[in-house]
């Protein structure tokens, strides 16, 4: 079977380089040598091991190219960053929503059937085991994952007992931690457990967090990113200071509609009021602010979506960074059921759902990114609503342009040297957002940009770098520079630094992820509070 595999690899270094000839190939190879085809993850690690032996410049380029061509889910990594999510244990919710399903020993939202469910009911709910899995399982598919984003999903984070929140995130960076140790040693990190055990009291579990976070710091897998999810009416001080103890820098807060009306309909528990509120508060501690959105709710109507959509960048007590479109479906164990079989509630069709989306999508500012357009639920779990899994490349199909952050991002290694920096300024909770782009001449595509905020309420400083990112391919530290470690994270950070002395302002602070730290250092920054300050 090696010897196939270095067939394929020699057969593809030798012809045109794209995924319909590769696949040829390794057809090909596997029919005249009367072998089966090649697992995926064996090509990869044959291509990276010739990577590290070659010697010969001209064709590491053309194994890393080949090593990209053969990459699965290429797009996971595209943005610099490998996202990784895990699913906290089956837990009570304070909310009662008319749409929720409520399936027994799974978190309350979600279904057994959800790929991010599945894998976390394989691992027990582990913190621990999931980080390791995904980690293993993004290698095995030719990933890089060595900076790492955290995505922490589950419900109501802030609504879970505060040592197991301690305790799951602490395993989480012990995960990132022992990962490369594991792989080195060959372990079998099928069957691991998280090390730290729950009896510890919370003093302990914090002692050791701070632990695991300093070891992150230098660890070859980085946590750069930590987010959480929760409700807009669970964000208090005291909840945002926990948070940054944690190392979290992005929250991600279920708002559904900006309707009182809709949102009493639903039985969804806050108003607008909380939403604001929360969305200040957050800004002013410095975290990165995403929305989850749900259009076609029972009481709403194309027209109403619309309508408060508009609102999220017309009314400054909004201006969500990021957005989730999530279209109301129907599933079995909701209210929203029965509501349907009684016929109270009749879903958008196809075409409503996609006029909205596409009239929502002209008016997303150039600062805002849409993450998602749908949530990955199964067909066969959706009684009556949206069914297109694909939604975003039918709106591409239809010619629907969007400005946002995820349709202009650098996703290749594209030229860079004619790199533009443009500054746009908005209002948003008291204070003032500055988005600091590094676009092309044109503004069609976005090699990195950084979120500086002004707020005087601020209790952390009068200038906040909120988010600092450069696009393109994932690239670990010390490998061939592309668009990532080309000097633009500096010259942005300088850009927003002028910005904060033009102001007359003497302090800066930085929420920065924990494994980013040494970063900023280099920068003159320091760490205080969990905040890099200058």
């Amino acid at each position: 079977m090696e010897g196939a595999t270095k067939k394929i690899i020699a057969l593809s270094l030798a012809s045109p380089m794209d995924l319909e000839t590769m696949n040829q190939i390794k057809r090909s190879v596997a029919k005249s040598s009367g072998l089966p085809i090649p697992l995926h993850s064996e090509i990869l690690a044959e291509i990276k091991k010739q990577i590290k032996n070659s010697r010969d410049p001209k064709k590491k380029e053309q194994l890393n190219r080949l090593l990209r061509l053969f990459r699965k889910r290429a797009i996971r990594t595209m943005s610099g960053i490998a996202p990784v999510a895990v699913l906290t244990k089956p837990y009570p919710c304070p909310g009662h929503c008319a749409y929720c399903p409520n399936e027994k020993n799974v978190p309350t939202s979600y279904l057994s059937n959800e790929p991010a469910v599945m894998r976390a009911i394989r691992c027990g709910y582990d913190p621990y085991r999931q980080v390791m899995l995904r980690l293993n399982a993004l290698e095995n598919n030719g990933h890089e994952p060595k900076k790492i984003e955290i995505i922490v999903i589950g419900g109501t984070w802030s609504y879970l007992p505060i040592k197991y929140q301690y305790w799951y995130i602490l395993n989480c960076f012990k995960g990132a931690n022992d990962f490369n140790k594991a792989k080195h040693h060959n372990l079998n990190i099928k069957n691991t457990k998280a090390p730290y055990p729950k009896n510890l009291s919370l003093p302990e579990l914090k002692k050791e967090l701070a632990k695991e976070q300093k070891k992150n710091e230098t660890a070859e897998y980085k946590i750069i990113g930590l987010t959480l999810e929760t409700r807009p009416d669970y964000i208090n001080e005291t909840e945002v200071k926990t948070m940054r103890e944690l190392g979290c820098t992005r929250v991600e807060i279920g708002v559904q509609a900006i309707d009182d009306e809709i949102l009493k309909k639903n039985r969804r528990g806050h108003g607008n009021k909380e939403t604001a509120q929360a969305t200040k508060l957050l800004r002013d501690y410095g975290f990165k602010v995403t929305y989850h959105l749900m259009p076609a709710l029972p009481g709403s109507s194309p027209r109403k979506d619309l309508a408060w959509f508009k609102k999220l960048f017309n009314d400054s007590d909004y201006q969500p960074d990021q957005i989730k479109f999530y279209p109301t479906i129907v599933t079995k164990g909701s209210l929203l059921y029965r509501w349907y079989k009684q016929g109270k509630y009749k879903p958008y069709t196809d075409k409503q759902l996609q006029d909205l989306i596409t009239e929502c999508k002209k008016v997303v500012p150039e600062y805002v990114r849409i993450i998602r357009l749908i949530r990955d639920i199964p067909a066969e779990s959706i009684v009556a609503g949206n069914l297109i899994t694909n939604l975003r490349q039918v709106m591409q199909q239809r010619g629907v342009e969007c400005r946002c952050i995820r349709c202009r991002e650098a996703k290749e290694n594209k030229e860079i040297n004619k790199a533009k920096i443009n500054i746009t300024k908005y209002p948003a909770g008291n204070g003032t957002e500055y988005f600091i782009s590094a676009d092309s001449p044109d503004k069609k595509v976005l090699y990195g940009f950084c979120r500086l905020r002004l707020s005087k309420d601020s209790p952390i400083a009068p200038a906040l770098i909120r988010e600092l990112h450069v696009y393109g391919e994932l690239v670990p530290t010390g490998e061939k520079k592309i668009i990532q470690h080309s000097g633009w994270g500096k010259k942005l950070l300088q850009t927003a630094e002028a910005i904060a002395k033009k102001e007359g302002i003497k302090k800066i602070a930085i929420i920065s992820g924990v494994g980013v730290r040494g970063y900023y250092k280099k920068m003159g920054y320091r760490l205080k509070d969990s905040y890099m300050i200058k």
